[in-house]
């Protein structure tokens, strides 16, 4: 149970990292942006064409991709607040889940129905805990994921441009007359976060179910992981990214519950929302 659970935090890791990054879009731009992970996705594909088929070294390859997913994400973010600035959070977020089904259908397209060979960027043990070996994916995916948030709530809290990104989420209308940038921040953290997914992505996806759609729906865990904190806080999203992901390696050891592993997250997400509209349901019962 002990190897099963270290075994997640790998994949907990990854789902912490875009927790924060779906944090952030939700608290910064008003948006759940169900392509997160997708863009990653079509980023690494990319870095592994250019490294198969055009002789790129892999370095120089991960680093593309990288770019490739934080551009994406930017364009993404340009027309969002181009020409659905008015918009609520429902029609903005609506926009990223066609956004998502298209990265795949293209993925599919261009590189076929089969995994990619992707070269893990780390391998190999870190060190042992009571006979269990932790990698090094594991461990640079949980730092990871702590460093992101921590350095997003530095940046929010201690800098003027964290001012400025709060007054921008908070009071929108007011910020704009005050004369802080409302688009060019909006595009800034879109590529931010875009930038951080697919890197996360690119450490974890050898160890993964690598084909398009398992990647992309990566963002699922990870939702279900934000909805802890609510959409707003960062700690709990981080949390909930690493518990979700020791809680699929702890039931995959069990032959009879490891298919629950594929439902966990699915069921954390309903039992959350029942839980955050309880007071609602109670009343109306009565």
């Amino acid at each position: 149970m002990l190897q099963g659970a270290l075994a997640g935090l790998a994949a907990g890791g990854l789902y912490a990292v875009l927790a924060v990054c779906l944090t952030l879009m939700s608290r910064l731009v008003r948006v759940v942006n169900f392509a997160q992970s997708a863009t990653g996705m079509f980023g690494c594909y990319v870095a592994v064409f250019l490294s198969i088929h055009l002789g790129l070294p892999e370095w120089l390859a991960t680093v593309a991709g990288i770019v490739l997913g934080g551009a994406l994400s930017a364009v993404l973010g340009w027309i969002v607040s181009t020409w659905l600035a008015e918009a609520d959070t429902g029609t903005r977020s609506a926009v990223t889940v066609a956004v998502l089904l298209l990265l795949i259908s293209l993925a599919f397209i261009l590189f076929g129905t089969k995994p990619q060979p992707f070269h893990p960027l780390l391998a190999g043990p870190a060190f042992t805990v009571g006979g269990v070996v932790v990698s090094q994916v594991t461990v640079v995916t949980v730092v990871l994921a702590v460093l992101v948030a921590l350095g997003c709530r530095a940046v929010l809290a201690r800098t003027t441009l964290g001012v400025r990104l709060r007054a921008l989420s908070e009071r929108p209308t007011t910020a704009e007359l005050l004369g802080i940038p409302a688009r060019p921040l909006s595009v800034g953290v879109w590529t931010v976060t875009g930038v951080i997914a697919t890197l996360a992505v690119s450490i974890v996806a050898p160890s993964q179910s690598n084909d398009p759609t398992s990647l992309a729906m990566l963002v699922v865990p990870a939702a279900a992981a934000a909805l802890l904190g609510g959409f707003r806080r960062l700690d709990l999203a981080v949390a909930g990214g690493l518990v979700l992901g020791m809680a699929q390696g702890a039931v995959a050891q069990s032959d009879r519950l490891s298919v629950l592993r594929y439902f966990l997250p699915f069921l954390v997400i309903v039992a959350l929302l029942l839980w955050t509209q309880r007071k609602e349901v109670w009343d109306a019962a009565r």
